[in-house]
């Protein structure tokens, strides 16, 4: 359920054919941008942020550069399970913000300035939700929208804004199903859908991530063999980005749990040596390749699964307090499976 609350805000980062995306009009741009955000995926966070200082630097009258420095430092310690560098990621997207509110002013009918603004919007919205201020994140997440619709006004084809709004209609409709007897609450989940379709078919700069959001929108759907089908066409492009191994696996957890076992094994395995203490990446994929081999009647690699991580010694105070529910559902595991023994 957490994946699918930080998914609602993750973008705020029906078609048979390519459609030709939008490009920012400076050819240098352009491919800094492209550049940078293909290592983002690739999980080369070192080299995706020496693309964008040079980005930032070249172009300092412009915020992308601070934009996706934030974005990519932000995706670094999300991969990782580590602590944000709050101060870092805040001066860039703040910084950014007072840039895209000055470009504005310079000229308003500047579609990318505005769009700038949205995207620095939707990148606040998003570290909120992933500190746990939601109020603020809904706040920016629909200010990011709004700027966003205003943008599609104008140009039906920036499909950069089919990513964002396409994410918040269909989440913003499923959270409130429990509301549906009001007239208001109209169901907008498949337009949603339909707009992150086409923003996978865009190849825009962040058609990646149209992609995980309709992956985790299939498997909230229970429809395990579209989310299977577009993550494994997606780790095609991207073979080693753990994002997309992370949907294909609980894709596979209703269909082949031996499969998601695989998956979340490879995932343990492909964090770097020289990352330390990484307990709760550890914690957690352990626990779900336990549930898995429980499910498929294998006590005996559940329970050692389970014990391997109850076994696991000096972990942080302040990781414990972070992870203390997840270590609750291992123990409730254990228990359940030492009495079947």
């Amino acid at each position: 359920m957490a994946r699918y609350k930080i998914i609602f805000f993750s973008l705020i980062v029906l078609v048979c054919y390519k459609i030709q995306a939008q490009t920012y009009p400076d050819a240098k741009v352009d491919s800094l941008l492209k550049s940078g955000i293909k290592n983002i995926v690739n999980q080369n966070y070192n080299s995706a942020e020496k693309i964008f200082t040079v980005l930032d630097k070249e172009y300092s009258h412009l915020p992308l550069g601070k934009i996706y420095l934030a974005a990519n430092r932000i995706a670094e310690a999300y991969d990782y399970a580590q602590d944000f560098d709050e101060n870092y990621i805040l001066s860039n997207l703040e910084t950014a913000k007072q840039q895209s509110e000055n470009l504005i002013d310079s000229d308003n009918n500047n579609i990318w300035y505005r769009y700038f603004y949205s995207l620095t919007e939707g990148y606040i919205s998003y570290y909120d939700a992933l500190k746990g201020s939601w109020f603020s994140a809904l706040s920016k997440g629909i200010n990011s929208i709004s700027g966003f619709e205003d943008i599609l006004n104008e140009d039906k084809n920036f499909y950069e804004a089919y990513i964002a709004i396409g994410t918040f209609e269909y989440w913003k409709s499923r959270k409130m199903e429990f509301m549906s007897w009001l007239p208001f609450s109209d169901d907008t989940k498949n337009f949603g859908i339909d707009l992150l379709t086409i923003a996978v078919d865009s190849s825009s700069y962040n058609s990646h991530l149209a992609v995980n959001s309709l992956i985790w929108i299939y498997i909230d759907q229970k429809k395990y063999n579209e989310a299977i089908s577009l993550a494994a066409k997606a780790l095609k492009e991207f073979p080693e980005s753990r994002n997309f191994k992370w949907g294909l696996a609980r894709a596979y957890e209703d269909k082949n749990p031996v499969r998601a076992i695989e998956l979340y094994l490879e995932i343990l395995d492909s964090y770097p040596q020289s990352l330390k203490n990484n307990y709760k990446n550890k914690i957690t994929l352990k626990h779900l390749i336990a549930q898995q081999y429980a499910k498929l009647g294998n006590k005996k690699q559940a329970l050692n699964y389970c014990n391997e991580i109850l076994s696991l010694k000096n972990i942080p105070e302040k990781t414990l307090d972070e992870i203390s529910g997840r270590l609750d559902r291992v123990k409730s595991l254990k228990n359940e499976l030492s009495k079947e023994n």
